[in-house]
């Protein structure tokens, strides 16, 4: 059997896009750890949910590892210190968004060593399904593939949807990022580790590992690494955006839909990042906590680009120093260019959502000011729209800010602003930023008091 036959997808979604991957600045490049910055900032809403509850003081000294921020209910998670340090104020700092958010100031000491001084390790087969599920939320656990989904909440579903099978994302659909392909060369038992906790945690019975077929070392290497006894398989899906949307994934995989309005767990599904379970496999035979994960730090305006294991909370400016940004920078995007989102500040940290750090230069085609055109009803945006919807028909809508019928007529919910539409768009048509915008006047109107 030929390399082409073995890795051939006929696994696939329908509509979706091809755009440039530009992975190959680090798709070779080793997981290399970055050092501490001189302080680092936490906020305290790095997760889906409520936001953590600080557990230190200002001029409180702490050690790597240990919990400074706790949990606050079920649908939040703690916050672990990244580095012996000192807690040098609780106050506001920038985020990508845009809004200042609380955040945990720590000053960290010269000394600080890599070593964790602060764990709890423990046999994981003792442990019932519920203390599990509590283990994985005590580290701080959150989606790694940039959802932030607390990755707990995942394993304890509604009562009458009991979880059949856990999907493990490894497609890294996103152009310039390469983290968990690294991670899956590179600590394929890691991730082994995680599904098996995944697995008990949750009842399932069978695990399916996707990974897009760009990536035949990847495909290859996992399968080497799969122990005899635990219930996996790897599939190669075909290399298209977004291919690692949830969705999209389980249509490649199983040829099987999401309702609308559903969720996977309808189908007694629970997708994971290949990130997310080697950190789960990593920590919770240690008890520690998530206090560092990888980053591709990459773009035409980046001089030493990779990848790299950044301790959380380490602000973009440093970052950005030890990896060489060029003069010529013109826009960082934290993830990956088609959903990541521009910062106005390189004070911004890496948060524990942050999978990339794409920098590009003002020259940059993508960055011109191109003309906004009418539609011309070409239908392009149509063809490629991956949840099928009518793109065109929705934009305008949103021109003339009938919101509301977007969302009631025409699914505006439904779309998870992958960004196809305005890509192929040849009026330059910033479709994505119309839906993200009616989107958040929706949901303030839906929490005014009537």
């Amino acid at each position: 059997m030929g390399i082409l036959n073995f890795f051939s997808a006929t696994k696939t979604f329908a509509h979706g896009i091809h755009p440039v991957e530009h992975k190959e600045q680090t798709a070779d490049k080793p997981i290399r750890r970055l050092g501490f910055a001189p302080e680092l900032v936490l906020p305290l809403t790095q997760h889906r949910g409520k936001p953590s509850r600080p557990l230190v003081k200002v001029g409180q000294e702490v050690v790597r590892g240990e919990p400074i921020a706790a949990a606050d209910g079920f649908l939040s998670v703690p916050i672990h210190a990244p580095a012996d340090g000192v807690i040098r104020a609780i106050d506001l700092a920038p985020t990508a968004e845009g809004p200042r958010a609380k955040a945990i100031f720590l000053k960290v000491h010269r000394a600080s060593t890599q070593e964790v001084l602060y764990d709890l390790p423990r046999d994981l087969n003792a442990l019932s399904s519920d203390e599990l599920i509590q283990a994985v939320q005590d580290a701080g656990l959150v989606g790694l593939g940039g959802a932030a989904f607390p990755s707990h909440v995942k394993m304890k579903p509604p009562a009458g949807h009991p979880i059949a099978t856990l999907v493990v994302n490894g497609c890294e659909c996103e152009p310039y990022l390469t983290c968990d392909h690294r991670l899956m060369l590179e600590r394929p038992d890691s991730i082994m580790a995680g599904i098996r906790i995944a697995l008990q945690a949750t009842g399932a019975t069978r695990a399916v590992i996707g990974v897009e077929d760009n990536k035949p070392d990847a495909v290859a290497r996992l399968r080497e690494r799969i122990p005899a006894d635990l219930p996996v398989t790897v599939e190669a899906v075909e290399t298209k955006y977004p291919q690692g949307a949830e969705k999209m994934l389980i249509k490649s995989l199983f040829n099987r839909e999401v309702p609308v309005g559903g969720l996977t767990l309808d189908l007694g599904i629970a997708v994971y990042n290949v990130g997310t379970l080697a950190q789960m496999g990593d920590l919770l035979p240690r008890g520690r906590g998530l206090i560092e994960r990888v980053v591709t730090v990459s773009g035409p305006a980046v001089f030493r680009p990779g990848n790299y294991l950044v301790p959380i909370g380490t602000p973009l400016r440093f970052l950005l120093e030890q990896t060489g940004m060029s003069e010529q920078a013109g826009e960082v995007i934290l993830g990956g260019p088609m959903m990541g989102m521009s910062v106005a500040s390189l004070d911004v940290p890496v948060t524990k959502a942050v999978s990339g750090v794409v920098v590009l230069e003002s020259q940059d085609p993508d960055l011109a000011q191109r003309q906004v055109l009418p539609c011309i009803k070409c239908a392009a945006c149509v063809e490629a729209c991956p949840v099928k919807l009518n793109p065109s028909l929705l934009g305008e809508l949103a021109q003339h800010r009938e919101y509301e019928r977007m969302a009631r007529d025409y699914y505006l919910d439904q779309c998870f602003e992958c960004g196809c539409c305005a890509y192929v768009c040849p009026s330059n048509i910033p479709l994505t930023q119309y839906f993200r915008i009616a989107k958040a006047i929706n949901r303030d109107q839906t929490l005014k008091p009537h």
